[in-house]
């Protein structure tokens, strides 16, 4: 079978849609690896260097010209000879030959749908446009969970029986275990404290940091956040600068994958209070981690985390901070979750995925 992708956010996304596009790519090849892997973009970069080494997997250099990936890239998935063409972030070229082709589209969410305070009303226009196009041109749809399956059914006005939830995993940084040096080396680069709660993610409203950070208030309890800040950030700034917190947070930039597998396994408890995710990689990265989640008791968070996870009402503080102050003075209950969190996990590994994305493909050719 011939596969092509729309590569574009493999090559040129940091984090959440590049990590989707490479991981997928990278377990397909290694799982499946009869298959030939075609990438289609107008260039590549050094991201998915070693996913592109592989003998399964081939760049191919998609017609040049503006909008070359709306009008071009579908009739040169054809010309390749592709029995299938992935988008793999919600979007479909909208030109294509006579040449069969089965489409298939991911959508991750629908989060400006829900939370258009998030985003301009031209980027709400323009993605709600793409996203319903991409959605009835496919054949199929994957939808990442049963979150944004629900929220495709009714705002893309979708059947169901077009849609299959196949969930994604995390980098496999978080599921090796890193050298003592590798430790060592990390603690003292980012001279982390001996006890720490963790945040990772963008920071952002929806993310919703600062409700941590209140609910951290005169507990003494330290604070680590990974994440790119955005203007929300002056928020947070200035509520520890109001309450004398500065010493209590540490925000870090410029952090590796290795690095940052290190700071989950070295962090007490991961606290991710999002008011909506399209699945929460985050949380499965703890999990793989062994550290015990306290995310929101909302969106698709309850799927990623298990039910040994323990959720919060991320609208109010309180219960965020009672929930941490309970896991943090209880080493017994924080062990306990941590095991169970790590088995349920276990269905985020790359070959149950791997193995459910091909039956996908096989299904519909």
């Amino acid at each position: 079978m011939k596969i092509a992708f729309d590569a574009k956010r493999f090559f040129h996304n940091t984090s959440g849609l590049g990590n989707y596009s490479r991981d997928l790519v990278r377990i397909l090849s290694q799982y499946e690896p009869d298959n030939e892997y075609l990438l289609l973009n107008k260039n590549k970069s050094e991201r998915g260097k070693d996913i592109l080494d592989r003998p399964n997997v081939k760049f191919v250099e998609t017609s040049k010209g503006s909008l070359s990936r709306q009008l071009k890239m579908g009739k040169d998935a054809q010309k390749q000879g592709a029995d299938i063409f992935h988008g793999l972030s919600g979007e479909l070229p909208l030109k294509w030959d006579q040449t069969p082709i089965k489409k298939i589209v991911t959508i991750h969410d629908l989060i400006f749908v829900r939370y258009p305070q998030y985003y301009s009303f031209f980027d709400r226009k323009i993605h709600f446009w793409k996203f319903k196009k991409a959605a009835h041109m496919a054949d199929k749809i994957i939808a990442i969970s049963e979150q944004t399956k629900r929220d495709i059914i009714e705002f893309l006005k979708v059947p169901e029986s077009k849609i299959d939830v196949i969930y994604q995993g995390c980098h496999k940084a978080f599921k090796e275990q890193q050298s003592p040096e590798q430790i060592q080396a990390a603690k003292d680069k980012f001279k982390l404290p001996e006890r720490f709660i963790l945040n990772v993610g963008t920071i952002e409203d929806r993310k919703n940091l600062l409700n941590v950070v209140k609910a951290i208030k005169d507990t003494g309890i330290p604070l680590v956040v990974v994440g790119r800040k955005t203007k929300y950030y002056q928020k947070i700034e200035s509520f520890l600068k109001k309450n004398k917190m500065e010493k209590q947070v540490l925000f870090l930039e410029g952090v590796s994958m290795d690095e940052l597998a290190v700071i989950y396994k070295l962090a007490d408890i991961f606290v991710y209070p999002s008011f909506f995710e399209g699945f929460g990689i985050p949380v499965i990265e703890a999990l793989f981690s062994k550290t015990v989640v306290v995310t929101s008791n909302t969106s698709c968070l309850p799927e990623a985390g298990g039910k040994d996870s323990v959720y919060i009402d991320p609208k109010n503080d309180l219960d965020i901070r009672a929930k941490i102050k309970f896991l943090w003075d209880n080493e017994s209950e924080r062990k306990r979750r941590e095991e169970k969190g790590f088995e349920f996990v276990q269905k985020f590994n790359d070959e149950p995925i791997a193995k459910n994305l091909m039956n996908f493909y096989q299904k519909i050719i």
